[in-house]
């Protein structure tokens, strides 16, 4: 397991390794003229304010809901626990796509910002609402009974408790937001992940496009190491069992209504009105839109690269999932950071790399199956990664052993102990990376063999063409495949608080 956890992580830093060798390469002159010109400082200007903006608005809507959610007497608590995730089975292109539709003047920062926020703030509110219901409620009456009001306990106690959660969901929505190519495209707004896109299909800059990448990779390294410095050392766990009462639910009084007033709106903005636009362009298309040959290819090919894809990601997980349980120590975490820096990349800069290694490399791997699913496996390896860890913790190893003990020799006790036990973790991994394979759309362009038809290359090749009628069975038909695995995602965060 150990050569294979190593190889892997070898093979995860190819995009890295392709960024530092490509910088190289490229000499330190033009590097430098490449890089510190007047373009990258304007890409970097509405990258920097996109998440200045996004970030912060993502974690207020994000934490408001789930304190609205967990903590208050909101009336049907447990319906808008659902409705508040379910913007999260919407692709952030299919947003954009959905508000040009309701506004085509849509353009700028701001329309950056409002779609943005609305795709992404479920990133936060997910993590946030699991945080929130497992909090132990004894927490918070220690707190009154030291004169704390609720909204003074609620800032010095239990937002404190939120910090592991509000960092990682703020994390995640801005590598979405480094990554997202068509939603920004679509609206006109130029980020790294556009102005790359445009080099590379327009005039196959490789140059510049690598410089640009570079600046992309680097600022994702950055808000990594922000977000570690941001998470800080203090502990959060609890010694013991706990409270075992329910926490007491905030009353809301005057508030109930203007609380449903606003959690309406926003899942109106955020869930609604997509469904609203894909579903009228439908309408509008007619049942011509509808025929066999157009979207059964695609819808054919997505399924195969998502269960495929996916199948591929969990095997090669496993090694380093089962390293990092059975044989904890700085090494099998230096292993796991590797997979964890590469995911961090856009699928932009992951896709270049790909092009440049196989065509210098291996040209006959150029543009096949193999490399695409190489791909999908590195972009997505965390999230089998992360469900496989905590699998295998549930098994431990004094199960084998006792099989073992019982006369199984080794192979027989892992597969039918160890691995039986892993297989719940090991779907819900593979279904998150099913739900990532779906909804990619850079990587995909850039790496899939000629005549392929994934339901998001096909829903962005019709909508660039202005054909919203045309786009919309394909928007559709994602919105359906990745409801469930949303909805997938929102009870697996709640099996892991305990209920």
């Amino acid at each position: 397991m150990g050569v294979l956890a190593v190889l892997i992580a070898l093979f995860s830093l190819i995009p890295l390794g392709y960024v530092v060798f490509m910088t190289v390469a490229t000499g330190w002159d033009t590097a430098v003229a490449l890089i510190f010109r007047s373009r990258v400082g304007e890409l970097l200007l509405n990258t920097v304010l996109l998440m200045l903006v996004t970030v912060p608005l993502c974690v207020v809507l994000g934490v408001g809901g789930a304190w609205l959610v967990e903590r208050t007497s909101l009336k049907g608590h447990k319906v808008w626990a659902v409705l508040l995730a379910a913007p999260l089975a919407i692709p952030a292109f299919v947003n954009s796509y959905a508000w040009v539709s309701a506004v085509p003047s849509l353009g700028g920062l701001w329309s950056g910002v409002l779609i943005a926020t609305l795709s992404y703030f479920p990133l936060v509110y997910i993590p946030a609402a699991a945080t929130l219901s497992r909090l132990d409620p004894a927490i918070e009456q220690s707190a009154a009974s030291l004169g704390l009001g609720a909204w003074r306990a609620f800032f010095r106690v239990v937002l404190p408790q939120l910090r592991i959660a509000m960092t990682g969901g703020a994390l995640l929505v801005s590598l979405h937001l480094l990554a997202e190519y068509g939603a920004f495209a679509m609206i006109r707004f130029d980020t790294f992940t556009t102005a790359i896109m445009v080099q590379y299909q327009s005039t196959f800059n490789g140059t510049a496009g690598n410089m640009l990448a570079s600046v992309l990779v680097f600022f994702c390294l950055i808000l990594l190491l922000v977000e570690v410095r941001g998470r800080g050392t203090a502990r959060y766990a609890r010694v013991g069992s706990g409270a075992q009462a329910r926490a007491l639910r905030l009353p809301l009084h005057v508030y109930q209504v203007p609380a449903q007033l606003a959690l309406l709106a926003l899942t109106a903005l955020a869930f609604g009105l997509p469904l609203t636009f894909v579903l009228r362009w439908i309408f509008a298309g007619g049942p011509e839109i509808w025929a066999a040959d157009e979207f059964a290819p695609a819808l054919l090919q997505t399924l195969g690269y998502g269960l495929g894809g996916a199948a591929a990601t969990v095997v090669v997980a496993f090694p380093m999932a089962y390293l990092a349980v059975r044989h904890p120590g700085w090494f099998s975490k230096a292993l796991e950071l590797s997979n964890y820096v590469t995911s961090s990349m856009p699928g932009i800069v992951v896709g270049l790399a790909f092009v440049t290694v196989s065509i210098r490399m291996a040209p006959d791997l150029y543009q096949t199956t193999a490399v695409l699913l190489a791909a999908y496996v590195l972009l997505f390896l965390p999230r089998a990664l992360v469900n496989l860890r905590s699998g295998l913790a549930q098994a431990p190893k004094e199960l084998d052993e006792a099989a073992q003990a019982l006369g199984k020799p080794p192979l027989l006790a892992f597969l039918r102990v160890t691995l039986r036990l892993t297989a719940p973790a090991a779907a819900g991994g593979a279904a998150l990376v099913f739900l990532g394979i779906v909804n990619e759309l850079t990587a995909t362009l850039l790496l899939s063999p000629n005549g392929t038809r994934t339901l998001a290359t096909e829903f962005w090749s019709k909508s660039s063409e202005i054909d919203y009628a045309g786009a919309a069975p394909y928007a559709l038909l994602m919105i359906l495949i990745s409801a469930p695995m949303t909805y997938l995602l929102f009870q697996q965060s709640k099996k892991a608080a305990g209920q």
